[in-house]
């Protein structure tokens, strides 16, 4: 059994090996979503799209589970030309303040609105982006975000005294969870299910598709439905490096991002229903927040960003009159 699950993996390697000396091109994507995860189906589906679009000019060859890197690795990479595509969501907020304003609570009601936001000041993003270097192809998502812990049910503010919250590596993020009385800490997707396995941290959040696939309900008590934000995925590249492309795989690359969105926002609102399935499923006790208490408490953030952050009123009132 075991030679011949080493002559599977031998034969598999040299096939992927094949294909990629067919093309002219190499393309690198990494991400960081674990099997199973809205993130992988998303840039499996691009790399399709793209692999039957380009033909034998270039490859897209997906890496995920953090394999390439953190997300803050690969943002990186993308600038040294190690790879080619990243899919950064929360982590964007750190690239440029611009992006921040996705991270003010409940600002984002449904994907339809996140349309005419994208519609809207899709230029507005392109140039935060190309100011740091970066060009965003396309957007998916990583979606709705819940708060999973081992400490209590979470159904306002006040429920998260002292609970010790992973966050992702966003100031935005840790504001908010701080004014709401937490224990914010940053800590890398990959690192998160020992460190609640180990109790090093009570809980963390994310959206359903994150949570399951990570398998964070072997590990957590508590799922508490906040949706408290919408995280758009970026489908991004270094700009000079993708500027060097041939064109003609720079325009069969941007079609296909932009055609992935809709298998991307068809799949996450599957994935929701599903997959809180899932997680009541493992015995993990599931609970409705009180949205307008998180609301009311979520002010002095909305202040800060539109008073510190160039533009962050117009911002901000931009978004929220989208909605409508």
């Amino acid at each position: 059994m075991k030679i011949k699950s080493i002559l599977l993996t031998a034969a598999a390697t040299l096939a992927l090996t094949t294909t990629a000396q067919a093309a002219d091109l190499t393309l690198k994507f990494g991400h960081v979503g674990k099997p199973g995860s809205l993130f992988e189906a998303s840039v499996n589906e691009f790399a399709k799209c793209s692999n039957a679009a380009l033909g034998d000019k270039a490859e897209v060859v997906t890496f995920g589970s953090s394999q390439l890197g953190k997300d803050k690795e690969l943002l990186q990479k993308l600038k040294l030309g190690q790879i080619t595509f990243s899919l950064p969501s929360s982590v964007m907020s750190s690239v440029s303040d611009t992006f921040g304003v996705f991270e003010m609570p409940y600002i984002i009601k449904d994907r339809e609105h996140m349309k005419r936001v994208q519609a809207k000041l899709g230029e507005t993003f392109q140039a935060a982006a190309k100011s740091k270097g970066y060009r965003i192809l396309g957007y998916f998502e990583n979606g709705f975000r819940h708060i999973t812990n081992n400490t209590r049910a979470i159904t306002v503010p006040a429920d998260l005294a002292g609970v010790k919250l992973r966050t992702p590596k966003g100031a935005w993020r840790v504001k908010m969870f701080k004014l709401y009385g937490a224990n914010p800490t940053p800590m890398a997707f990959s690192e998160v299910f020992t460190a609640l396995q180990t109790g090093v941290i009570d809980g963390q959040e994310n959206p359903y598709a994150q949570i399951a696939s990570a398998k964070f309900q072997e590990v957590q008590k508590y799922l508490s439905i906040t949706g408290h934000v919408y995280t758009p995925a970026y489908v991004l590249v270094s700009d000079s490096g993708f500027s060097k492309l041939p064109a003609d795989v720079q325009s069969g690359l941007e079609q296909c991002a932009t055609e992935t969105q809709a298998f991307v926002y068809d799949t996450a609102a599957r994935l929701e229903t599903e997959l809180l399935d899932v997680i009541k499923a493992a015995g993990v006790a599931v609970n409705n927040a009180d949205n307008d208490a998180f609301i009311a408490a979520s002010k002095a953030i909305y202040d800060e960003f539109a008073s510190s952050v160039d533009g962050g009123s117009d911002l901000i009132n931009t978004v929220q009159g989208l909605a409508k």
